[in-house]
C-alpha cells in the first residue's frame, strides 16, 4: 500500500503480523538455548543459584514489560523506547536512548553471527572464518528483506525445535537424576542438591548480590523481548496484540529457563570449572555429558541455525528503529528513513545492518555482549520512567488506585529492578558505552546547532 502527498508515492511499513507471529520472532531473538551457553558462567556468578538468578532477571523484565505495554498504547511507533522517551520525557532525552539503544540493537545480530561462525569452525576447522562471515550475513539479510511476517514463518520451525531440543535433555537429566546420579556421581543423602528439594533456589550460601550479578549476566538473555516493540507498525491492532505479545514472549522464555535450569543446577551442583573447559561456552560441555557424543553433534549442529534465525529477528528490529530516526530525520531521512515500495520493508537499512555484521570478523564476543548489557538496560530503564514521566505527571492519572498501581508503582519497581542490575553491571561495559554516548552527544550538539534548535521529530502522536 502507498499513500500519495502530491505526485509523490511514499511507502509504508504493513500490518501483517498477529499475536503468535510477534512471539515467534521474540522467542526467536531471545534464543531458548542460549541457557546452555550462559549457565556455567552464572553459576559461579551467582554461587550455584541459577534458576533464581533467571528468576530476578524474569521480574525485572515482566515488571518493564508492563510498562513497555503502557507506552505502546499511547505510541503505537516502530521507534520502541527512542519514541517514548522522547515524546513523553524530552526529545534530547529520546535521542540519546536512541542512541544508546542502537549498542543493543545493532550488535544483536553481529553476536549471532560471531556465536555461528565459532561452531562451524568446530565443525570446519580449515574454512577461513571470513567464508562463514559474508555468507551468514548475506543470509540473514536476503531473509529481512523478503519483509517481517516471512522472517516470522522462517523462525517459526526453527523455534518449536528448540523447545523439543530443550524438554528432551531436560527430560534426560531428570532421568540421570532420578536414578540418583549427577555429574560427579551417586547422589548421596549429605549432599546439599537433591531432586524435587528447594536448595537450587536459595539455601545457607546464598548472597542476594550474586544473585543480582547472575541476573544482569542473564538480562542478556531476554533482551529479544523489548525489540518486539520495534514491529508496532507492522502489528494488527498493535495497541492490544504487542503488549500481550511482549509479555507473553517474556514469561514464556523465563518459565523454560527456570525449569530447565532447576534440573541442571541439580545435575552440576558445584564449581562449574570441575566439569567445563570453558565456563563462558558451556554448550558443548553440557551436550556431550548429559546426551552423548552423538546428541551433542546433532544439538551443535543445530544450534547453527537457532543462533541465525535470532540474528534475523534482531537485524529485523534494529532496521525499524533506524527507519523511525530516518523518519524523524535526526539521521539522514532520505536513506534511514526510506521504505521500499516493492517489499515494504525498510530495505536501506536492512543492508547498512548487514554490512555492520560484517566486522563480526574482527571483534571479540565478551567486548559486544557488554556493549549490548549497556544498550539494553539503558532502554528499559528509561521505558520505565516514560511511563511515570506521561501518564503520571503530564496526563495527571493518580486518580485512583489502579492509576497509581500502572503508572508510579509498577514502572518504579519496574526502574528499581533495572537499576540493581545496572549496580551489578561489569565495568567494561560501563566505560564503554558511556563513551558511546559522549560521543551522541557531541552529534545531538552538530545536530542541534549546539542545542539552540529543537531535536527534529515526527509529529504523529504528539499530544495525542
Amino acid at each position: 500500500m502507498t499513500t500519495h502527498t502530491g505526485t509523490q508515492s511514499v511507502a509504508k511499513l504493513q500490518k501483517t503480523l498477529g499475536l503468535w507471529h510477534i512471539i515467534i520472532i521474540g522467542l526467536a531473538y531471545i534464543q531458548p538455548m542460549t541457557l546452555f551457553d550462559t549457565f556455567g558462567l552464572v553459576s559461579e556468578e551467582s554461587h550455584f543459584h541459577v534458576p533464581t538468578s533467571y528468576i530476578f532477571a524474569l521480574v525485572a523484565i515482566l515488571l518493564t514489560s508492563i510498562s513497555y505495554g503502557h507506552m505502546i498504547r499511547r505510541y503505537p511507533s516502530s521507534g520502541s523506547a527512542y519514541t517514548y522517551a522522547q515524546k513523553s520525557i524530552h526529545p534530547n532525552v529520546g535521542f540519546m536512548v536512541g542512541w544508546s539503544s542502537w549498542l543493543d540493537y545493532l550488535l544483536s545480530p553481529m553476536v549471532n553471527i560471531i556465536l555461528a561462525v565459532i561452531y562451524l569452525q568446530a565443525l570446519f576447522p580449515d574454512v577461513n572464518h571470513w567464508i562463514w562471515v559474508v555468507v551468514l550475513t548475506a543470509f540473514m539479510t536476503g531473509i529481512n528483506l523478503r519483509g517481517a511476517k516471512f522472517v516470522a514463518n522462517f523462525n517459526s520451525l526453527i523455534v518449536l525445535i528448540q523447545i523439543i531440543v530443550i524438554i528432551v535433555f531436560t527430560y534426560l537429566v531428570y532421568q540421570k537424576l532420578s536414578m540418583g546420579i549427577n555429574a560427579d556421581g551417586p547422589i548421596t543423602a549429605d549432599q546439599r542438591y537433591q531432586l524435587w528439594s528447594l536448595q537450587p533456589f536459595w539455601n545457607e550460601l546464598t548472597s542476594v548480590g550474586a544473585l543480582i550479578t547472575g541476573a544482569t549476566l542473564l538480562c542478556f538473555s531476554f533482551t529479544g523481548f523489548d525489540s518486539l516493540s520495534s514491529l508496532a507498525e507492522e502489528t494488527k491492532d498493535t495497541e492490544n496484540t504487542l503488549p500481550k505479545a511482549m509479555f507473553l514472549t517474556a514469561l514464556f522464555a523465563g518459565i523454560i529457563f527456570i525449569i530447565s535450569t532447576y534440573f541442571i543446577q541439580i545435575y552440576f551442583p558445584n564449581d562449574p570449572a570441575t566439569y567445563f573447559e570453558d565456563i563462558a561456552a558451556t554448550q558443548p560441555d553440557i551436550l556431550l555429558l548429559v546426551g552423548g557424543s552423538l546428541f551433542q553433534s546433532y544439538v551443535l549442529a543445530f544450534a547453527i541455525v537457532t543462533v541465525m534465525a535470532s540474528g534475523i529477528s534482531a537485524h529485523a528490529g534494529v532496521s525499524r528503529l533506524m527507519y523511525v530516526m530516518g523518519r524523524d530525520g535526526i539521521i539522514n531521512k532520505k536513506i534511514f528513513g526510506h521504505i521500499s515500495p516493492k517489499s515494504f520493508t525498510p530495505s536501506y537499512n536492512i543492508m547498512i545492518v548487514g554490512a555492520v555484521a560484517l566486522t563480526a570478523g574482527f571483534m571479540d564476543l565478551d567486548f559486544v555482549i557488554s556493549l549490548i548489557s549497556f544498550g539494553a538496560l539503558t532502554a528499559f530503564s528509561f521505558v520505565n520512567l516514560s511511563v511515570i514521566s506521561r501518564y503520571a505527571l503530564r496526563d495527571r492519572k493518580t486518580k485512583t488506585f489502579k492509576e497509581i498501581l500502572n503508572y508510579v508503582i509498577i514502572p518504579i519497581l519496574g526502574f528499581i529492578c533495572i537499576a540493581a542490575l545496572w549496580i551489578e553491571t561489569d565495568e567494561t561495559s560501563l566505560k564503554a558505552g558511556l563513551s558511546w554516548a559522549v560521543i551522541g552527544v557531541f552529534y545531538l550538539a552538530y545536530k542541534t546547532g549546539g542545542f539552540t534548535r529543537p531535536v527534529p521529530q515526527h509529529n504523529e502522536f504528539d499530544d495525542k
